[in-house]
């Protein structure tokens, strides 16, 4: 079966359904993928990144980091 085809499917059904819990439950779950596939995205963007600067160079020694992290404690 086809994308086109499962979307007619799946809009006549929606279309049909009273059941407001179900409803709610499609909604869900539809929301939760686009945003499991956005996160998923940033996440290796974020990733990329990250492997980059390593091999950049552009990395923090133990004593930066300390050093860092306690002026955002102490702000």
């Amino acid at each position: 079966m086809s994308a086109t085809a499962i979307k007619i499917e799946l809009k006549e059904l929606i279309e049909k359904e009273r059941d407001l819990s179900i409803l709610k439950a499609i909604k869900a779950l539809l929301r939760k993928t686009t945003l499991d596939n956005i996160l998923r995205k940033k996440l290796s963007q974020r990733a990329l990144r990250s492997e980059e600067d390593i091999n950049s160079g552009r990395v923090l020694n133990r004593k930066e980091i300390i050093r860092q992290t306690d002026k955002l404690i102490k702000k």
